[in-house]
């Protein structure tokens, strides 16, 4: 598996759109995979926010096979393929184009991006990427805590569409966008440990090991682990504030994103936002890996 860095040859507006669509349908088919393992690390985070004393994934995966059966464990699949074609488009072809454009330009006699570019790339990906995707976010993780909620306060979304329109409709068309500052900061702290990082650990890995699938998933494997570890806090922050719902006087449990971090610390202590680590690791690890490996198969069919 090649590093996401495109080389210097790869110019011109059809590679620039190609980049974004590579991005796209390789997020797709890894979200196809690995869908199952994210409700399951949602549901965790609820539950921690909830003061659940049973926080093991497996009762959370049984309890979802008694609710709905296999299709329980796709239930906001349509979100999260959305999600997928605006946030990890965006984000990977803003990362592959800026990591380009600075490959075309760097310095007389550096033959590499340094890590600190590659970091900027980074957070520049994520940060984008965030934004245009988080309307699909939002109702992805709406749909898939509807079954913790009581049966009364349950919003009942047929599909992606239909959340959409109904959140436009009831709570104004700036909803869709609620939560987007931890969602940004998020997918900052996703990208900074996941793009970046892997180019760095392959560089190394490679002059240690030698080129080999060995060494591409090894790299991929640190930098699913740094980008889980620094994006999980915010992770569980932005799925907090994305699911809430009003309090029968109106106000709603948390003002903003320092206010539920603070309210989770009180509550939870600060342990509490690595609430669900290892089945949030094995979400994002193999997704990462996943995503690298479909990105690379695409880039040999369309380069």
């Amino acid at each position: 598996m090649s590093s996401p860095t495109p080389p210097k040859s790869n110019t011109g507006v059809g590679r620039t759109l190609v980049n974004f669509a590579i991005g796209g349908v390789s997020g797709m088919m890894s979200t196809c995979i690995i869908q199952p393992i994210d409700i399951v690390k949602v549901r965790l985070q609820i539950r921690g926010e909830a003061g659940h004393a049973n926080l093991s994934p497996f009762d959370v995966a049984r309890e979802l096979r008694i609710e709905g059966g296999f299709k329980a464990f796709y239930k906001g699949l349509d979100s999260a393929l959305v999600r997928q074609a605006t946030y990890t488009t965006t984000r990977f072809g803003i990362y592959l184009n800026v990591s380009q454009y600075m490959q075309n330009n760097l310095k007389e006699g550096q033959k590499n991006l340094s890590f600190a570019q590659k970091c900027y790339a980074s957070l520049l990906a994520g940060a984008g990427g965030a934004f245009v995707g988080n309307p699909a976010d939002l109702a992805l993780i709406r749909m898939q805590s509807d079954g913790t909620l009581p049966k009364e306060q349950r919003r009942h979304y047929k599909n992606v569409g239909d959340a959409f329109l109904r959140i436009s409709r009831e709570e104004g068309i700036t909803s869709l966008w609620k939560g987007v500052g931890p969602t940004m900061v998020r997918a900052m702290a996703l990208n900074l440990g996941m793009l970046g990082p892997y180019d760095q650990a392959k560089e190394v890995l490679t002059r240690m090991m030698g080129a080999s699938m060995a060494t591409n998933l090894s790299a991929s494997a640190c930098a699913g682990f740094l980008a889980a570890f620094l994006s999980l806090p915010f992770d569980n922050v932005k799925t907090k504030l994305q699911k809430m719902k009003a309090n029968p006087d109106g106000t709603f449990p948390y003002r903003g994103m320092m206010d539920c971090a603070l309210k989770t610390v009180a509550k939870e202590g600060p342990l509490g936002f690595y609430t669900g680590f290892p089945t949030y690791y094995f979400r994002i690890a193999p997704h990462a890996m996943l995503t690298l490996l479909f990105s690379d198969m695409l880039k040999n069919l369309l380069y």
